[in-house]
């Protein structure tokens, strides 16, 4: 493999930066933080058979799938024509956990050279200093507003989730997130003192546009997501799991973003307690928490004034779920958050669950799937199921899951969901 290619400072003028597609609306926002701050970004929407082609092509079929998926997606987007490749770069999330995911940007690396494509410039975005480039700078200002995009999408994924398997014009509840994510841009434009005030205000702002949204009364059963972060979240990774679920009558709950960021933030803390890591980043990440923590009780609290739609739950709450049944010190994976969100959901009146894990994550697989026993013996007649996602899976069989789960969520309360038998299974994987 040749030397890492740098994102130079004369770069940031003439190169286009893309970003794969995880959370579509967060993004967005994102995209255009990183436009006004003076870089050519761009959020890939290419989510078609191509992206998994692609992926085959460039790395092997044992690749965790969301990196399948994002170099797939990636690689597409550059031999489409569409961009100069000597005038376009790439940038990924890296968090340095222990997880295949800290190695996505080698094996994107990888890719490019196999495709003859090596030239192109991979941008690592992390805040553990890793892999610096010149030609990108995470500055405290750029900073603050990717935290203030994790809350404002965070909001409008909700309040679609909400919204949209009752609203009375199809579409309408989409339709208005896409214009506040217009407006979000604009107010998140770099040059702009955005006051937290003004997070505020526009908070409320929002909560009362959708509800003003004409929608039918009655409730519809509601279905957790929890699992793997992209597959979770990302509508290419879970096979567009989301809008199946409204089509068959069902309402998504899923907790956001922040979530997964305050988990990440409480790793570094348990670690300074448990595995002897230094103290003053222990100490850093302690005071961000508490931070991020008074955020998130701002908004339960407007979520609250308003009335109309259901809260995020109190991550404190989440914490103290898990207790019982493993250490915060389980960190794998997604760890004990994934346990916890499944916890969280059924104590918050949530009782179907579907768990999104990449096909062979056994991290995943552990503290998903492994963790439903002792779930189910906690709070017997949940509706629990499981759903494994890879360039192989048949979707028709993940639907005939799904639509198993959401028979029996029509059924009379306690009768749970009865999980495949081991033949089953088999014959499941052979449907594959």
């Amino acid at each position: 493999m040749s030397k890492r290619v740098i994102f130079t400072k004369e770069m940031k003028k003439d190169y286009t930066i893309l970003l794969p597609t995880m959370l579509p609306m967060h993004f967005k926002i994102l995209a255009e933080m990183l436009r006004s701050y003076g870089y050519k970004a761009e959020l890939l929407e290419n989510t078609d058979r191509s992206v998994i082609d692609r992926g085959l092509q460039y790395v092997h079929n044992d690749t965790c799938y969301p990196a399948l998926l994002i170099i797939g997606q990636f690689i597409s987007a550059l031999q489409s024509g569409r961009y100069d490749l000597n005038k376009t770069a790439l940038m990924l999330t890296q968090t340095g956990g222990g997880c295949r995911a800290s190695n996505y940007i080698p094996l994107l690396r990888k890719a490019l050279e196999k495709a003859g494509m090596g030239q192109v410039p991979v941008i690592s975005l992390n805040i553990s200093g890793m892999e610096k480039n010149p030609g990108f700078k995470l500055t405290l200002g750029l900073g603050k507003r990717m935290l203030y995009a994790v809350y404002y999408g965070d909001l409008l994924l909700s309040m679609v989730e909400q919204c949209r398997p009752y609203e009375v014009t199809p579409g309408s509840a989409q339709a208005l997130a896409d214009q506040w994510v217009i407006r979000l841009s604009h107010q998140m434009r770099g040059g702009r003192s955005v006051r937290y005030s003004t997070v505020l205000d526009t908070y409320r702002e929002i909560l009362r546009d959708f509800a003003a949204l004409p929608r039918r009364k009655g409730k519809k059963p509601r279905v957790g997501i929890v699992g793997e972060i992209f597959v979770k979240f990302s509508p290419l990774g879970n096979n567009h799991l989301e809008d199946f679920l409204v089509r068959e009558g069902a309402e998504p709950v899923m907790a956001g973003l922040l979530d997964f960021l305050m988990y990440s933030v409480n790793t570094a803390v348990v670690d300074t307690r448990l595995y002897g890591m230094k103290k003053g980043r222990g100490w850093v990440m302690k005071w961000a928490y508490r931070y991020l923590h008074k955020k998130q009780l701002d908004f339960i609290r407007l979520y609250r004034e308003e009335g109309t739609f259901a809260p995020p739950t109190d991550f404190e709450k989440t914490r103290a779920a898990i207790r019982g049944f493993m250490s915060e010190g389980v960190q794998m994976g997604e760890g004990w958050l994934l346990t916890a969100e499944m916890l969280e959901l059924i104590e918050g009146g949530v009782t179907n669950v579907v768990c999104t894990q990449p096909f062979g994550c056994l991290p995943n697989h552990i503290v998903g799937k492994g963790m439903m026993k002792a779930v189910r013996e906690k709070h017997p007649g949940v509706n629990l199921v499981s759903i494994d996602y890879d360039s192989s899976a048949s979707r028709i069989n993940q639907e005939n899951r799904l639509k198993l789960m959401l028979a029996a969520a029509t059924r009379q309360e306690g009768q749970p969901f009865a999980e495949p038998t081991e033949k089953e299974e088999e014959e499941s994987l052979l449907m594959r």
